[in-house]
């Protein structure tokens, strides 16, 4: 645990192990209880220390190396004004449970909503909670061991306790409250649940939340790849990259985000879709209110006290991962001279800045650490070298305004408050969608993008040296891609270029500059399109079926190709009678998912495997793989993969004739965060598919060690539909259920109706809760 070293007494008599963390000054115990020592008790032995970027492991050799001492209690937990503070806020904190087990939390000011709702997310999965902070604090390492150490490496280049304290001082009163509360609910949780036992994060402190600003899946800094990184900070040659990581695509994360206008809608109120493509199980649903304006409920990332996505009774937000050039890096120029290194800028020599990172690992018999010298241009931390240039980093660093602006939306009560928030330009990686009570609905393109000089190719990395290659300030929020109420009717976001995001009513693309958008349209948004444009009657249910639509339009241009390369074949080629009758049943195919469907099973087996083995051509040409694959590849080895994915199909299920649902499906056996699966284990079919064939709807599947079904780990997590006016109507679901513990009944409540999308009805007001309560209690009663 780290502590701030200041008195602190414990429990219960116990015998545990200590050591110092040398780059913080702070305690750190493997024990459940906060101890003071003194720092000079603890000191590492210089002289073993590495003065190089090397990789060195570090022994303590000075009065104590690791410390096994016997506490004797004399005292208790926590401090007499902790107690009393979290006292208060339980008494001023209701959670209702409603029959999905979804906390309801209510509190008197925002801060106690917040105290409230970090200890619900605690109740229901606290490893969650904690590893997102063992994660964006880079002390992963302590508790999952060596493997970990780069990763927690690229963590610390740009989080620093010592700094993010001192911000925390700097914040505005407002934000230090909830910053307070939220530590304060996670403690109090933890004293109250003795049995629970964090594996390093035994005492939690407010400035941690703003090492934690960035909700969505994988933020800006996890675009630095570790391979380079630990090649570069631990002298070890850069690992080849295998040639079926080369060919491969990953599944395209993101989400789906869509606003009706009341034009277009049925009871004339304004829709939103919310849709968020993540790893299952990464959010929590819940709902926060407050006597200080906040009725807002949604999915909130573990550990973070606002609600990513979400709606309150006025206003309604989804956000979509960005393909917004934010990010930016920078080939220097570096020469060693007097000890020192230097990067060259313009006609002088600027001197890099050096740090000492120190990361604690768990190893078999212990805790070791190993100790980096990192070092920093002007522009951000070095991550790799190429060449004889070393390349920094330049991204979003902005922790306070980041918090700050991702608790104000939740508050927002019109488009004008909404985006007021925009303008502090604090959210680095999404797009917004929006939609209000008013019947206002608005997209809002990135918010946080770098004004360049747009003679450089920004995709690429730039010269460091050059100081035309500067950041000129922030785009202004008048100046990114939007729209406000397009006479469409309709706008939405899939991850894609916002070109296409009204119809005729979208932005256009030269009106920008090319680094406000580095996508392209998919077929998702294409499908996007399909479902949304000539409607004029939706309704709340029909934007439900509009979100699950069956539709691939990916096999629009590729499955017709495949089709002629079978029509073309010689009479004489084996493969005209071999693939005869599934060439047949794909002839019939509709193109759509269904759970009975044995052309599903057929098509997008056949698309894994075509996709493999001509993504490169496809990249290397700069065409969407579906034009690649449609006017480039040869008709016979359009055939040929054909035969192996009905080969695939016959050796792992018996038959090419394997309905769509006997291969798709959802299942959770266990609370672990990674999951593992089983074929001889209960499992239920999921009849929609990867986004990557064009489904709005997403179940990113694949089979696993020991198994031939396909298992999903990814794709929509919450789904959430809401109609606004003087009412807020909504429905959702959640992937498997709220619950992470396998023993609670709302562990996988949820996953028939999440594998059909069949979304269930949400408790927004308290007279909704009447009849649907679980339970009603103060936190830690």
């Amino acid at each position: 645990m780290r502590v701030l070293l200041r008195a602190r007494t414990v429990m219960v008599r116990m015998t545990v192990l200590v050591h110092i963390s040398s780059n913080t000054g702070l305690v750190r115990s493997p024990a459940s209880a906060s101890i003071f020592l003194r720092r000079t008790d603890f000191v590492p032995a210089a002289s073993k220390i590495s003065k190089s970027h090397s990789l060195k492991q570090i022994p303590y050799t000075a009065k104590f190396a690791f410390l096994a001492v016997l506490v004797t209690i004399t005292a208790r937990c926590a401090t007499g004004d902790e107690a009393s503070r979290w006292s208060a806020h339980a008494q001023n904190v209701t959670v209702v449970r409603d029959d999905w087990g979804i906390a309801h939390v209510y509190g008197k000011t925002d801060a106690d909503a917040v105290f409230g709702m970090i200890y619900a997310q605690a109740e229901d999965d606290f490893n969650r909670v904690e590893t997102n902070y063992l994660n964006s604090m880079g002390r992963l390492a302590e508790a999952e061991g060596e493997s970990k150490i780069f990763q927690d490496l690229r963590m610390k280049l740009f989080i620093d306790p010592v700094d993010l304290q001192k911000e925390y001082a700097a914040s505005p009163a407002w934000l230090q409250k909830l910053m307070d509360a939220f530590a304060e609910g996670l403690n109090f949780y933890l004293a109250k649940h003795p049995a629970v036992k964090p594996r390093v994060i035994t005492h939690f402190e407010p400035w941690m939340a703003l090492s934690f600003t960035e909700g969505s899946i994988g933020g800006d800094i996890e675009t630095i790849k570790l391979d380079a990184l630990e090649a570069f900070y631990g002298k070890t040659p850069l690992k080849k990259v295998a040639q079926d990581e080369e060919t491969r695509q990953d599944e395209p994360s993101g989400s789906n985000g869509i606003a009706i206008s009341p034009s277009n809608t049925v009871n004339h109120r304004a829709l939103l879709l919310i849709n968020p493509h993540t790893s299952f199980f990464f959010r929590s649903e819940l709902q926060m209110v407050s006597n200080e304006g906040l009725n807002a409920y949604g999915a909130a990332t573990w550990g973070q006290f606002f609600l990513y996505q979400g709606f309150n009774d006025r206003v309604g937000w989804m956000h979509t991962s960005s393909n917004v050039d934010a990010v930016d890096e920078y080939a220097e120029t570096v020469t060693k001279r007097g000890g020192g290194m230097y990067a060259r800028y313009g006609k002088e020599e600027r001197p890099l800045v050096t740090k000492e990172i120190t990361i604690s690992y768990r190893t078999g018999s212990g805790m070791a650490q190993n100790r980096f010298t990192t070092y920093r241009s002007a522009h951000g931390p070095v991550i790799r070298s190429e060449g004889d240039k070393w390349i920094s980093i330049r991204l979003m660093q902005e922790h306070i305004k980041a918090l700050e602006q991702s608790y104000m939306r939740t508050k927002a009560r019109d488009y004008k408050s909404y985006r007021q928030t925009m303008e502090l330009k604090a959210n680095s990686s999404n797009n917004t969608v929006f939609a209000d009570a008013d019947g206002d609905i608005a997209y809002f393109h990135g918010n946080f993008i770098p004004r360049r000089d747009t003679r450089f190719d920004w995709t690429k990395m730039v010269d460091g040296s050059n100081p035309e290659t500067e950041w000129h300030g922030l785009m202004t929020v008048d100046e990114i891609p939007q729209l406000f109420n397009p006479k469409s009717g309709w706008l939405y976001n899939s991850n894609n270029w916002p070109w296409s995001a009204a119809g005729p009513d979208s932005p256009k693309r030269e009106n920008f500059p090319p680094y406000v958008e580095t996508g392209s349209e998919s077929a998702r948004g294409l499908h996007a399109i399909r479902v949304l444009e000539n409607k004029k009657e939706f309704t709340l249910e029909s934007l439900i079926g509009a979100a699950y639509d069956s539709y691939l339009p990916w096999f629009d241009k590729t499955l017709p190709a495949l089709l002629t390369a079978w029509e073309s074949a010689s009479p004489s080629d084996s493969l005209k009678t071999k693939l005869a009758e599934p060439i047949a049943a794909l002839r019939s195919w509709n193109h759509r998912w269904a759970v009975h469907s044995i052309p599903t099973s057929l098509a997008v087996f056949w698309a894994e495997e075509i996709r493999r083995e001509t993504f490169p051509g496809s990249r290397r040409d700069t065409v969407l793989e579906e034009d690649y694959i449609a006017t480039k590849v040869p008709g016979g080895q359009l055939l040929e993969a054909f035969e192996k994915a009905c080969h695939r199909l016959t050796s792992d299920f018996g038959t090419w004739k394997t309905p769509w649902g006997e291969i798709n499906r959802y299942q959770r056996l266990t609370g672990d965060i990674v999951q593992s699966f089983s074929d001889a284990k209960a499992s239920i079919p999921v009849e929609f598919t990867s986004s990557l064939w064009g489904s709005l709807a997403s179940f990113a599947a694949r089979p696993y060690p020991g198994t031939k079904k396909w298992y999903g780990t990814s794709g929509n997590s919450f789904v959430a539909v809401v109609e606004f006016g003087d009412h807020i109507r909504a429905k959702a679901v959640t992937a498997g259920g709220e619950s992470g513990d396998p023993s609670s009944p709302h562990f996988n409540d949820e996953a028939q109706r999440y594998s059909t999308g069949n979304l269930r009805d949400v408790y927004f007001y308290r007279d909704q809760l009447k009849g649907h309560t679980e339970r009603e209690y103060h936190p830690g009663s």
